[in-house]
């Protein structure tokens, strides 16, 4: 399957879901004006992807240093399809978050509740 990448920007997250190196990632900041449309293509891929499931173990990673509340609605979403696929390969969500970003820590751990799929917190050192 084909990799999808999104290269960050001032406003926008870089996204890399590539199957053939092991990279699930979202990182930096996402404050897309229109965040549905922004993460659409994300949901097709994931979509594709779970038509498609390695026999490989998946590690999400989620470093992000900010997000709105559109995007936190996304986030949602792509965590619950996660959840999905996690019925069909073994997948670990790892929510990473800067030391003194505690916000970000509760975020994860907000999100850790409403799931039944590993999810780990990591701090990062700066």
């Amino acid at each position: 399957m084909e990799a999808f990448i999104i290269e960050k920007t001032e406003e926008t997250p870089e996204i890399i879901l590539n199957p053939a190196e092991h990279i699930f990632k979202i990182s930096h900041r996402s404050l897309p004006e229109n965040a549905n449309g922004f993460y659409a293509p994300v949901f097709e891929w994931l979509e594709e992807f779970r038509q498609n499931l390695p026999d490989d173990d998946i590690q999400f990673v989620f470093e992000l240093e900010y997000f709105n509340t559109a995007t936190a609605k996304q986030i949602a979403k792509i965590l619950l399809l996660l959840e999905k696929i996690s019925h069909e390969v073994s997948l670990e969500i790892i929510w990473k978050y800067r030391k003194e970003d505690v916000d970000m820590m509760l975020s994860g751990l907000r999100y850790s509740k409403l799931l039944d799929v590993e999810f780990s917190i990591q701090e990062i050192e700066e």
